[in-house]
């Protein structure tokens, strides 16, 4: 049996069209009628389960809601992210990519979690936090603020490149870098050509 339906209230954001969703049957802290936050299609949440999207948190892409997870505040969830368990994410958090979010890890305020990125167990990330690319955030730790990456072993090289007086490329582990002829410098020139790169930042 269904647990939800789109309604017929739509509104279009980040070139998605978006679809209020609504309770079809009663489930734990959702009644019967009750309406819930955006989706883009039906799939973004599961049917099995108790996961919820409420107020004006929105699902979309290939997201996935599952398990008793909920979404809501103004959070986004989208790309082919993942959230499920008894996972949060509220406030103004932001789930995207490949990144998961799973157990019972709570991501709020300004929290970012991105590329393959994996919250999980009692983990907590919040305020400013940003959680990024292949880093993994599990156990009890709690990231208030501030970037993880990632985590280095006692054996394991890092390398140190300057890229301008604020910017370093830090690198773990056996690393190439490209020459002149590979196709990021060329990409690089690019745009230094067409005056979209100062002081290595792309200019939009």
């Amino acid at each position: 049996m269904k647990k939800f339906k789109l309604t017929k209230e739509t509104k279009e954001e980040f070139g998605v069209k978006f679809y209020r969703i609504e309770a079809l049957i009663d489930f734990p802290n959702v009644s019967k009628g009750d309406k819930g936050g955006w989706v883009e299609k039906e799939d973004n949440l599961d049917n099995d389960g108790n996961a919820w999207v409420f107020g004006d948190a929105r699902v979309f892409g290939d997201a996935r809601v599952s398990g008793n997870a909920w979404v809501f505040g103004d959070a986004r969830v989208f790309g082919d992210a993942c959230v499920s368990g008894n996972a949060w994410v509220f406030g103004n958090a932001r789930v995207s990519g490949n990144a998961w979010v799973l157990g019972n890890a709570r991501v709020s305020g300004n929290a970012r979690v991105s590329g393959n990125a994996r919250v999980l167990g009692d983990a907590r990330v919040f305020g400013d936090a940003w959680v990024s690319g292949n880093a993994w955030v599990f156990g009890k730790l709690k990231l208030i603020k501030g970037y993880f990456f990632g985590w280095k072993y006692k054996k394991d090289t890092v390398t140190y490149i300057e890229l301008n007086e604020e910017t370093e490329l830090i690198a773990r582990g056996d690393v190439k870098i490209g020459t002149e002829d590979d196709e990021v410098s060329k990409a690089i020139k690019l745009l230094e050509e067409k005056g979209k790169l100062k002081d290595g930042k792309i200019l939009i």
